[in-house]
């Protein structure tokens, strides 16, 4: 079994919801006492949010690639970033280490095309859903048409993941409002919507709704097991 490798803490909420998606499907694939070799790397989550809202992603590339020197250290095989938002800084941190990066855009973008998803519509922070990072890689590596809120959508979707669910709040009504944007965006034509915030998980499950959800911290975890699990 390979070493995974997490850079967390952004939140803490969400990478709690890794280390148990991972460890379960180890547990499911290999039995009895098994469990995931991991090496985990948490950072203070306050001092990321502040520069990504002052705009400072140079310093929040450093922060995380020394972050993630400190996890190959640690003997991982290779590497997950457990945000969606932080992999705009993806190729700075790839290009401090030697292991491989689990794109968690690339995860989601397999299960999309082998479920035959070609347009689909994206939650997540202001950053990920306005910038061309995370969409961007989606339409020219995979051919995925992304679709969007609408921007004052944007903003209550951004708000109630910093003010609330990474810190731990779940509230009724930013449920109702979160269900009512999903489905906003199926009308537009979105075949299914990307959960592509790690913490929108812990507010809106598929259960809760007919249109199609991918969760895309139970992807990655998913893949990284895969990979975890894989020879060679």
């Amino acid at each position: 079994m390979k070493t995974i490798g997490l850079l967390g803490g952004m939140s803490w909420e969400s990478t709690t919801s890794y280390y148990k998606a991972i460890n379960e499907r180890v547990k499911a694939q290999l039995g009895g006492l098994h469990s995931a070799k991991i090496c985990l790397y948490s950072v203070d989550f306050a001092e990321i949010e502040q520069l990504q809202h002052a705009g400072d992603w140079p310093a929040t590339a450093r922060i995380l690639a020394q972050a993630a020197k400190s996890v190959e250290q640690g003997g991982a095989d290779f590497l997950m970033i457990c945000t969606n938002t932080m992999h705009k800084v993806f190729h700075e941190i790839e290009s401090q280490i030697s292991i491989p990066i689990l794109h968690i855009a690339d995860a989601t973008a397999q299960q999309l095309v082998r479920d035959k998803v070609t347009t689909v519509g994206l939650l997540g922070t202001r950053f990920t859903m306005e910038q061309d990072f995370y969409k961007g890689r989606l339409a020219e590596n995979f051919g995925i048409e992304v679709i969007t809120p609408e921007p004052e959508e944007q903003t209550l979707v951004h708000d109630v993941i910093y003010q609330e669910l990474c810190q731990g709040l779940i509230k009724s009504e930013s449920k109702t409002r979160y269900l009512q944007i999903i489905e906003c965006l199926h009308q537009r034509g979105a075949q299914a919507v990307i959960l592509g915030c790690t913490e929108i998980a812990l507010l809106v499950q598929q259960s809760d709704t007919p249109v199609q959800l991918y969760d895309t911290t139970e992807i990655h975890a998913a893949r990284g097991v895969e990979l975890a699990l894989s020879k060679g």
